[in-house]
């Protein structure tokens, strides 16, 4: 008899051999190429154009109509693809298969390179390490270095030669990577293994940049760098004024949509900039004419006609074996349960949300904690009204996070949320969603002092302030525990309970026994757990 792990490795084997399949009947179809095959004559001296993404988070649908677009594009000009970064997670293709799907997909693709993103790092540095073997193009990340060595775990940079010219393509992840998703570079010990190089970034991607200024016509930085300001000081923009000898920066993480930046470099030449924004709302198009002239663009996904089959039959494949587990309904939900907010800012990052009072709540009522919490930007997508499938609350909680208590005073509560409040009314992914307790964010006040009115749910139902020297038990996730959630607050609280279950399973449990499978009208809106008063 098959254990469940067997039938799992039989269809991930199945799916691989189809992925490989696909991957090699592009070199069969007219015109339907991979990138590194010319299936239909150019000039020495044609175009060539770059095909970039970033900030996919598995939206698999739009790899087959971007390949379609490269693939059209490659009948009269030279073309690269490549990403920049945020691929392995955001739904269940992602999350169930720790990645592994999404590089399967990817290869069906035909990327040229690709950089990382903060999010290829959420399975944990030995995952990323393993998928990234497997991956049929090369990793460029320049600032991505094991310790104590300082050796570099990805090459820098990668030169294609494109007819009568050659490209440059450098590679360079955020550093805010160390913090976001601290745990993926610590063991179990504490013990520090790896880094991304914060105060050197740019002067690491200018070596990069250096050392094959000479060998090539141009030189594209791929980042995941954003154009935010944030604690580290390094940003796509910041990057461009810093260095020269840069021709374009294509950039992810912020999820912006730029179709076109100009920046002047330290020389004061122009530099192109450029993103797609997130989930494939857009492919971006680089043209580097015969005569050098560039321009970037950007191509919505809903006006791309073109479909390349092999990718199609790729990620068919996949999703078919993925709806077997994704397509069990799990609860009746008679309301919208929202991130985002009517001009579609995610409030989960800024206020109270009504999706976020029920995630909380599956935290502490199922823990039985004093209080829970849990970070906004854990919490992923708006769910509408209807039957809701395991895939869909997959998909609203996607990250392999697990659920653990841990000891925390009053004072230390107060400290935490001035800190993770303090960027109010401004997204920010610690921002707190909350059960068990409810406080008022005074902008009046001065920061630091901000948090009043905080009272905690005593067991009689009633709420009593909370006493700052008494000890009480938060039930959250271990992605806030371990230092990469809530600005590193909890980093040296104490652990009572680890790893009780994944988070997404302990919102399930609530919905199917606690709420007997009805998500009903009380989470119809926030429940005024946090009020908020402006200057």
């Amino acid at each position: 008899m098959q254990t469940g792990e067997d039938k799992t490795k039989l269809m991930k084997k199945i799916v691989k051999t189809i992925a490989m399949m696909a991957v090699g009947g592009m070199m069969l179809v007219a015109c339907q190429t991979s990138t590194s095959v010319d299936c239909c004559p150019k000039k020495a001296d044609a175009s060539i154009v770059v095909v970039y993404e970033n900030d996919v988070h598995c939206g698999v649908d739009g790899y087959a109509r971007m390949a379609g677009l490269r693939d059209m594009i490659a009948d009269t000009a030279y073309t690269l693809t490549v990403s920049n970064g945020d691929y392995f997670q955001g739904g269940p293709v992602g999350a169930l298969s720790k990645g592994g799907y999404i590089i399967d997909i990817m290869n069906s693709v035909g990327y040229d390179a690709v950089t990382l993103g903060n999010h290829e790092f959420d399975y944990k540095t030995p995952r990323l390490l393993e998928l990234m073997q497997q991956f049929n193009a090369p990793v460029l990340c320049t600032n991505f270095v094991e310790l104590p060595s300082g050796k570099r775990i990805y090459a820098a940079s990668a030169v294609k030669k494109l007819g009568k010219k050659k490209v440059g393509l450098v590679g360079v992840v955020t550093p805010t990577t160390l913090y976001t998703e601290e745990y993926a570079f610590y063991d179990e010990q504490g013990n520090q293994l790896y880094s991304l190089c914060e105060k050197e970034t740019y002067q690491l991607v200018q070596k990069a940049v250096n050392g094959i200024r000479k060998k090539v016509d141009y030189v594209i930085v791929l980042a995941h760098l954003g154009e935010d300001a944030n604690d580290t000081g390094v940003d796509s923009h910041g990057l461009v004024r810093a260095t020269n000898g840069i021709d374009a920066v294509l950039d992810g993480h912020t999820h912006s949509v730029i179709p076109q930046d100009i920046v002047m470099n330290k020389d004061g030449k122009p530099v192109y900039v450029s993103q797609t924004g997130t989930k494939f709302a857009n492919v971006g198009k680089l043209v580097i004419r015969p005569d050098g002239k560039m321009s970037t663009e950007l191509v919505k996904m809903e006006d791309i006609p073109y479909l390349d089959r092999n990718v199609r039959m790729a990620t068919d494949s996949i999703m078919t074996v993925l709806s077997a587990q994704t397509s069990r309904p799990i609860c009746q939900n008679d309301v919208d349960l929202k991130i985002l907010d009517a001009e579609g800012k995610q409030q989960v990052r800024y206020a109270e949300t009504n999706v976020g009072d029920l995630v909380a709540d599956s935290y502490r009522i199922i823990t039985g904690a004093d209080f829970a919490m849990t970070n906004g930007g854990g919490i992923r997508v708006d769910l509408p009204k209807g039957q809701l499938t395991y895939g869909d609350l997959i998909t609203l909680m996607p990250f392999e996070n697990h659920i653990c208590m841990v000891d925390i005073t009053g004072a230390q509560l107060k400290n935490l949320l001035e800190d993770c409040t303090k960027h109010t009314p401004v997204e920010f992914g610690d921002f707190p969603q909350v059960s068990g307790i409810k406080f008022t964010i005074d902008k009046r006040r001065t920061e630091g002092d901000r948090i009043t009115d905080l009272v905690i749910l005593n067991k009689t139902g009633n709420y009593e302030p909370v006493v700052m020297d008494r000890t009480y038990n938060l039930a959250t996730i271990d992605y806030c525990v371990t230092g990469g959630g809530f600005v590193g607050k909890l980093k040296h609280n104490r652990v009572s309970k680890p790893n009780i279950m994944v988070y997404n399973e302990c919102l399930i449990k609530y919905v199917t026994e606690n709420l007997k499978g009805h998500i009903g009208s009380e989470y119809a809106a926030p429940q005024g757990r946090i009020k908020i008063v402006e200057k």
